[in-house]
C-alpha cells in the first residue's frame, strides 16, 4: 500500500458540499492501493451547523489528523477556515509526512490558500503534491474586470497565489477538464511537468441506502397528491441566475402547462445558517411566483436530509451556469435518487451525458450568455415533454450499467491511476 495524505480543512461532520468528494476518495482509495490519511481542522472550528449523520458513513478505521485554528472573532476579519488554521495545517503535515512515510500529498481546493501548503511542504519534505480543482481558482466573477473593485483585487491575488502553488505540482486534477483549462493557459511548463487528469464528482449508492437505515424523515414540506414537486437542492452560482430568470419568465407566461408543477429550492440562501436569507424568493416574486409555483428554504440542510428531500420530491431540477466548465455534483444524487430529472444546462457541461446516457430525464441545454433566450423559449417545450416522460418513468429504466462509470468507485480508480502514473514518473526519472 501507498500512502496518500489528504489535506482538506472540512471533513465530516461538516455539512459543506465540498468534503463529499475526499470523503468518496478516502473510502474507495484501499480498494486500488492507496492507503488515505486525512489532514482537516476540528469541527469546533467549523462556521456550519456539523453534521454527525455524516460522520456514520465514514469508513471504519479511517486515520484522520485534526488540528487547531485561529478562532474567527467578533467582527470575523478572517473567514476562511484554510487560513485560519495555515499554520497548524503545515506543522502537522509535515509530521504525518515524515513520520507515516506518505508517498503523495493532494489538496483539493477551495480553501484556495491550502494549495499553497503543497509548495511549501514540497520544499520542506520534497513530498510530491497535487491540486484538485473543486472550483476554479483565478475565477471572472461579474464586476472583476472593472479596475480597483473588489472583484477585480480578488483576481489578482488569486492570479499571484496561484502561480505559486502550482509551480513545482506533480499533478492537477479537477471535477472536469474544465476547471483547470486556465491553469495550462497560464502556465504552460505544467504540460511537461504534471500529469493532468478530469474526474467528476461521482455518486455513492451506499449514501441512499443510509437514508432509509437511519429512517430520516421529510420535513420541509410536505407530499400533494395534485402537485408535482420538483426539487432543486444546493448553492447558487452567481452565473446561474441568468439562465434561472428565463425560467421564471417562461413559468410566468405558460400558466396551463406550469399549472400543476411546484419548484422547491433547498439550501440556496445568501448565508448557510440563514433561514431567512432568502436568494431565490425576490425573483420568484418579480415574476408572481412566490408560494405558487416557486419555493425557497434558504439555510443549507444536512446531506442525508437533502437525500430524503430528494427521495420524497416527484423529480429532480438541475440547473447549471453560464460557464461552461460547471458540472453540478446534484446530478449524480439526482440519478442514483432514482427520481426523473429536469435540467437546464450549458451544452458543454458533462453532465448532460450522464443524464441523458442513463436515460435519467429530460436536458435542455444552452450555449451560455449569448443564448438564453433560447431557455425561455425551449422551457416550456421541455416541461411539455417532461410532464410526458415522468408519467411514463420507471426507476428501472436508468440505466445504472453505463452509471457505473459514474460511481465514486470508478471515479477513484481514476485517480489511483493518475497516482500510480505520478508515482511511476518520479520513479523513473530517479533511475
Amino acid at each position: 500500500m501507498k500512502k496518500i495524505l489528504i489535506l482538506y480543512p472540512h471533513f465530516p461532520p461538516s455539512n459543506l458540499a465540498g468534503v463529499h468528494r475526499p470523503r468518496l476518495f478516502a473510502q474507495h482509495l484501499p480498494s486500488f492501493g492507496w492507503e488515505p490519511v486525512i489532514l482537516t481542522v476540528n469541527e469546533k472550528f467549523y462556521e456550519e451547523m456539523p453534521d454527525w449523520n455524516l460522520v456514520k458513513l465514514l469508513p471504519k478505521g479511517i486515520q484522520i489528523e485534526k488540528v487547531n485554528a485561529f478562532p474567527i472573532g467578533r467582527y470575523r476579519l478572517i473567514g476562511d477556515i484554510g487560513l485560519r488554521a495555515f499554520f497548524q495545517l503545515y506543522q502537522r503535515a509535515k509530521q504525518i509526512i515524515r513520520s507515516e512515510k506518505i508517498d503523495f500529498l493532494y489538496i483539493p481546493i477551495p480553501s484556495f490558500y491550502c494549495a499553497l501548503l503543497g509548495r511549501w511542504l514540497n520544499a520542506t519534505t520534497k513530498i510530491k503534491y497535487g491540486i484538485d480543482y473543486i472550483d476554479p481558482w483565478v475565477h471572472n466573477f461579474p464586476g472583476s474586470e472593472k479596475v480597483f473593485s473588489r472583484h477585480w483585487f480578488s483576481k489578482k491575488i488569486a492570479r499571484f497565489l496561484e502561480a505559486i502553488a502550482v509551480k513545482n505540482a506533480s499533478l492537477i486534477t479537477g471535477v472536469a477538464a474544465g476547471y483547470y483549462k486556465g491553469v495550462t493557459d497560464r502556465y504552460p511548463h505544467l504540460l511537461g511537468q504534471a500529469v493532468f487528469g478530469a474526474m467528476p464528482y461521482g455518486g455513492e449508492e451506499k449514501d441512499h441506502r443510509a437514508v432509509a437505515e437511519l429512517a430520516i424523515k421529510p420535513y420541509l414540506f410536505k407530499k400533494k397528491p395534485d402537485k408535482i414537486q420538483l426539487v432543486y437542492a444546493g448553492a447558487m452560482l452567481p452565473k446561474a441566475y441568468a439562465p434561472l430568470e428565463q425560467i421564471f419568465k417562461a413559468i410566468h407566461q405558460n400558466h396551463t402547462i406550469f399549472a400543476d408543477v411546484e419548484f422547491h429550492f433547498i439550501g440556496t440562501g445568501k448565508k448557510a445558517t440563514d433561514p431567512a436569507s432568502y436568494n431565490i424568493k425576490p425573483l420568484a416574486e418579480q415574476y408572481h411566483l412566490w408560494q405558487t409555483a416557486v419555493f425557497e428554504y434558504p439555510q443549507r440542510i444536512a446531506y442525508l436530509d437533502v437525500l430524503v428531500h430528494l427521495n420524497n420530491s416527484d423529480g429532480i431540477f438541475i440547473l447549471g451556469s453560464t460557464e461552461p466548465h460547471y458540472t453540478p455534483s446534484k446530478a449524480y444524487q439526482g440519478v442514483l435518487s432514482g427520481k426523473p430529472i429536469l435540467a437546464v444546462l450549458h451544452n458543454k457541461s458533462t453532465a448532460i451525458n450522464v443524464l441523458r446516457k442513463s436515460c435519467a430525464g429530460i436536458v435542455l441545454d444552452f450555449d451560455g450568455e449569448t443564448d438564453l433566450a433560447s431557455i425561455e423559449n425551449g422551457f416550456a417545450l421541455a416541461m411539455d415533454s417532461y410532464l410526458k416522460f415522468i408519467h411514463q418513468f420507471d426507476p428501472l429504466q436508468i440505466n445504472k450499467i453505463l452509471f457505473e462509470t459514474y460511481s465514486a468507485n470508478s471515479v477513484t480508480m481514476q485517480l489511483a491511476k493518475l497516482l500510480n502514473e505520478v508515482t511511476a514518473n518520479e520513479q523513473g526519472r530517479r533511475n
